[in-house]
């Protein structure tokens, strides 16, 4: 990869994480008018003073989606980077404890994913009492699998490749063969994994809201407007779900191209394509 498109990769990068922290300050200096209610303006269709609408309470629904969008965003980057240190703290823990060790490692990481996710996520969420802190737990404890897997793969072909085996018979420390040797090439693949992580926090979020096992209703939350909306369906109010879902849609496939620009940033690989 040339160094002119690399550098206009790292500006893309770099606007698209600043419109995100744009919306997650917006939404949270926004919370009380998503909250304000007018029964005056209820039902009013997209207008210029309200380009999404206002709902049966007369709730500014641009506001709604903009602090419900934020609500995502933080639960997103708080549960993707503990479920990313979770998957990296189990995937790198083959290459300091040992084959016993990795063995119960891909037992658990099998009998997880073994279970249907939004299931698993469902009962868990409901069992911590639902809510921020049930939603949080569960994916928490649901969405480590699959990078602490692509992890433990890397240690398992790491500790196999040349350098590596020649510092162990060199008489290198386990530790230190992990931290010098090791860990540079773990860095990316665990960076890329927590920016990928994202959206199926984001996604999962909404999804066991929406089915009623996440966030409270008083919660301007998007699976809380999308469950909201679905009554008034019938009755023309359109603007009530499309643009929330629009809106969470972006949201997420600008996560999927952030994860994926830094992919090809991070790759050592990509420097030749």
């Amino acid at each position: 990869m040339s160094i002119n498109r690399r550098k206009a990769m790292l500006v893309l990068l770099v606007l698209a994480v600043s419109f995100l922290l744009c919306i997650l300050i917006a939404g949270v200096l926004n919370t009380d008018a998503a909250m304000k209610t007018d029964f005056t303006r209820k039902n009013q269709p997209p207008s210029l003073r309200y380009p999404f609408g206002t709902d049966w309470m007369g709730r500014d629904m641009f506001a709604r989606t903009i602090a419900g969008l934020s609500m995502s965003i933080r639960i997103g980057l708080l549960t993707a980077t503990i479920s990313a240190l979770i998957a990296f703290a189990l995937g790198s823990a083959a290459a300091v404890m040992g084959k016993t060790v990795d063995i119960f490692i891909g037992w658990l990481i099998d009998l997880v994913m073994g279970i249907p996710h939004i299931l698993l996520l469902m009962l868990i969420s409901f069992a911590c009492g639902k809510g921020f802190r049930g939603i949080v737990i569960g994916i928490l404890c649901t969405h480590w699998m699959s990078l602490a897997r692509v992890i433990r793969g890397e240690v398992l072909q790491l500790k196999q490749s040349g350098y590596v085996q020649v510092a162990a018979k060199l008489g290198t420390g386990r530790l230190r063969i992990v931290t010098r040797h090791m860990l540079p090439h773990l860095v990316p693949q665990f960076m890329v994994g927590l920016i990928l992580l994202f959206p199926h926090a984001i996604l999962h979020e909404a999804s066991i809201t929406f089915l009623g096992f996440g966030l409270s209703p008083e919660q301007p939350a998007i699976g809380v407007i999308l469950s909201e909306s679905i009554r008034y369906l019938l009755t023309g109010s359109w603007w009530l779900a499309v643009f929330p879902g629009i809106s969470l849609s972006l949201i997420v496939i600008l996560f999927d191209y952030i994860g994926g620009m830094a992919r090809k940033l991070l790759d050592p690989a990509s420097a030749h394509e």
